[in-house]
């Protein structure tokens, strides 16, 4: 796991004896907002586009493949999802947004900017 390419505030502590989901568990549990991502993901371009346009900078991680597998899973996808499939995840407030189209879909609605409000990302 790298340390991450878009700010988050505070750094980074890794401890060599956590395992890839404690590790995990624990970056979502103290950044608000933050992507999981692969450094060649297009996608994760243009979803921290979309949010730096909105005001906000998310802490980005980039994972290896064999990571991604202990992500955290959407609370509306199937179980039967790879772990391909969600990458980049956004997860708001320590709750799993899930991808780019699920990122769009949130600010289409009008819900993405009162939930970013709500983490206290966003101050408008």
């Amino acid at each position: 796991m790298s340390s991450p390419t878009a700010g988050g505030g505070s750094g980074l502590s890794i401890d060599e004896e956590e395992t890839a989901e404690t590790r995990i568990r624990r970056l979502i549990s103290e950044h608000p907002l933050i992507i999981f991502s692969r450094s060649s993901c297009c996608m994760c371009h243009v979803m921290k586009k979309l949010l730096v346009t909105i005001g906000v900078h998310p802490t980005v991680i980039e994972l290896d493949d064999h990571e991604f597998a202990s992500l955290p899973r959407p609370p509306s996808h199937d179980t039967l999802i790879s772990s391909r499939n969600l990458s980049p995840a956004v997860f708001i407030g320590g709750t799993c947004v899930g991808g780019l189209e699920s990122l769009v879909a949130l600010h289409l609605s009008g819900h993405l900017v009162p939930k970013l409000v709500e983490v206290g990302v966003l101050w408008v």
